[in-house]
């Protein structure tokens, strides 16, 4: 019986120890957004909880991608430190605009005239993800940073999202143009969220969408859901975090498993 308390005491001690440990080996995920990102949705945050993840959401209704652009110019999408930490950058900033083709782009973000307005979303888009690559690469140069003398400095992981149905195609169509120009990888929630515009409702006759959302808005002639319900009992947030952890999960190596090589 001596042996067996000891031995639950050094167990719980090694418990208490590990968990904090966990806790900062845990991937960072930042997400920028409006009103289908913003805290109370809580669709990204459950997707967080089920990955093991660390949230930052910076998604604030009523934006747009030229906020998130001004935001990163300014300083204010994430501090140096929160930089530092993190490992993904989710975009879902989902206006029903052409986000791929613009004549505007520059070569160099810096290039780029400041502050943004949203006369041009495709030139938004690239100067944000031009200016986290390029903030990712330079932290090679950075004594303080612990990418410091990588080859190739932190690594750029940016994921773009669909709206959550596929009520906007012009925005569907051309970020997924716009990932496929990066390289980057696509939460598809128009795809999976289990409905379609396609197919109307067998017993309200209406858009599928609009049976989970209080209001409702007419794109290119049809009437859709708008805003799905918001909160952790919500059907359309749980479905959205089931959609965003699955695609994160073909992405992120458990740390787990890197932390045991």
């Amino acid at each position: 019986m001596k042996y067996f308390s000891s031995f639950v005491a050094v167990l719980c001690g090694a418990l208490l120890f590990a968990s904090p440990v966990k806790a900062q080996e845990a991937y960072t995920i930042l997400l920028s957004g409006a009103s289908f990102a913003e805290p109370s949705n809580t669709w990204f945050e459950m997707g967080c909880r089920a990955l093991g993840a660390n949230a930052i959401n910076r998604a604030i209704g009523g934006e747009s991608i030229a906020n998130t652009a001004n935001r990163m110019a300014d300083g204010t999408l994430y501090t140096p430190e929160e930089f530092e930490q993190i490992d993904v950058f989710v975009i879902m900033q989902v206006h029903e605009k052409d986000v791929f083709y613009s004549d505007s782009l520059k070569e160099n973000y810096a290039d780029y005239r400041l502050p943004f307005d949203n006369s041009d979303y495709a030139a938004c888009y690239d100067y944000v993800i031009k200016r986290y690559i390029t903030e990712c690469y330079n932290l090679r140069f950075n004594p303080e940073s612990r990418y410091y003398g990588s080859p190739y400095g932190k690594p750029a992981i940016i994921v773009l999202c669909t709206h959550w149905n596929d009520g906007r195609p012009l925005f569907n169509t051309t970020v997924r143009k716009l990932a496929e120009k990066w390289g980057l990888p696509v939460v598809e929630f128009d795809k999976l969220i289990g409905f379609s515009q396609n197919q109307k409702h067998p017993v309200t006759g209406g858009q599928y969408s609009r049976i989970f959302t209080g209001d409702s808005q007419v794109v290119h002639g049809k009437t859709f859901g708008w805003h799905p319900q918001h909160g952790e009992e919500s059907y359309i947030q749980q479905r959205m975090a089931a959609i965003f952890a699955s695609t994160m999960r073909q992405i992120l190596l458990p740390k787990e498993f890197i932390n045991q090589q």
